[in-house]
């Protein structure tokens, strides 16, 4: 097990490189100038405009700035914004909130997939089974934007069970309509997956061996069945939660909520690259590190696994 975490943290270094490599120069190839774009329909100063050029190594060749830049990310400094705030300090002030809403998002949709995909995988064919499918198709059907709005109108201002916006008010319980849109979202595809994989799981043959031995339903499926059909929804629910903390852009838009992916949309129309990369270079990190979490779960989950060797 420690070779194989080893290896994989190993793994982290290339995938580093190569994604703050691309996507730098992703926003170094930009047509139009970010710097103009500051000022608007102004005419700036030549010498301010050279002056902040300077300032951000704008003038130097491409690989001479992604070389500065990663110096800085070294030393802990992600650089400034062209309106003058620390990177850092933008990601402190927003990777929180998105990495709560996450957190909560995903918590439903497991909580949600995991029991009604167990209760229709055990009674495949029957009322409720069919019943949660067509409802799992609906969810997969509506847009995201569709059922937010449904969900401000209906819960939030005609219902009032919560705020319909959430604004600088941003603590877990300020975020549970938001969260609540997306775990909906994202239950679908984890229901049907877990439905799938307890209709195989129950076909197996050690399960049929429980059963034979006189083991009672309620400790056949949670201890057989259940551990072993966890894995495709584990691994679903990791990229789930890696996409989600990029950014869930059109919710945190909808219900005002000042996280990562309001602040990259607008970084990206700013063209505002040292915001773009740094966020960029964290959720890489981020999102590494929460498949190699998972990676280590399945080793848990299935005693089958071994990484060892």
């Amino acid at each position: 097990m420690a070779s194989y975490i080893l290896r994989r943290l190993l793994q982290v270094i290339p995938v580093f490189f190569g994604a703050t490599l691309l996507i730098y120069f992703m926003v170094f190839a930009m047509p139009g100038d970010p710097i103009l774009a500051l000022f608007g329909d102004r005419t700036p100063n030549p010498n301010l405009l050279e002056q902040i050029r300077e300032q951000y190594h704008l003038n130097d060749p491409f690989i001479v700035q992604y070389f500065y830049y990663i110096l800085g990310v070294f030393q802990g400094d992600f650089g400034v914004s062209f309106s003058g705030q620390p990177v850092a300090d933008v990601l402190a002030r927003t990777f929180p909130v998105t990495l709560r809403l996450a957190v909560m998002a995903i918590a439903i949709e497991l909580v949600l997939a995991v029991i009604i995909g167990t209760i229709s995988g055990i009674r495949k064919g029957k009322v409720f089974d069919n019943t949660s499918l067509v409802i799992a198709l609906i969810f997969v059907a509506v847009p995201i934007f569709v059922l937010a709005f449904l969900a401000q109108y209906f819960l939030a201002i005609q219902l009032g069970w919560f705020r319909p916006t959430v604004g600088a008010q941003n603590d877990w319980g300020d975020l549970w309509l938001p969260a609540i849109v997306l775990g909906l979202s994202l239950y679908a595809t984890s229901m049907r997956l877990t439905r799938a994989s307890v209709i195989d799981t129950l076909n197996q043959d050690w399960v049929r061996t429980a059963y034979s031995k006189g083991l009672p339903r309620r400790r056949v499926v949670p201890v057989h069945v259940l551990r072993n059909s966890l894995l495709p929804v584990i691994t679903n629910s990791a990229t789930n939660f890696g996409v989600l903390m990029v950014g869930a852009t059109v919710t945190e838009g909808i219900f005002n909520v000042p996280g990562v992916g309001q602040t990259l949309y607008s970084a990206v129309t700013r063209q505002e690259g040292p915001t773009v990369v740094s966020f960029v270079t964290v959720f890489v990190i981020f999102y590494v590190l929460v498949n190699l979490v998972v990676d280590l779960l399945y080793g848990l989950l299935d005693p089958r696994i071994r990484y060892a060797k």
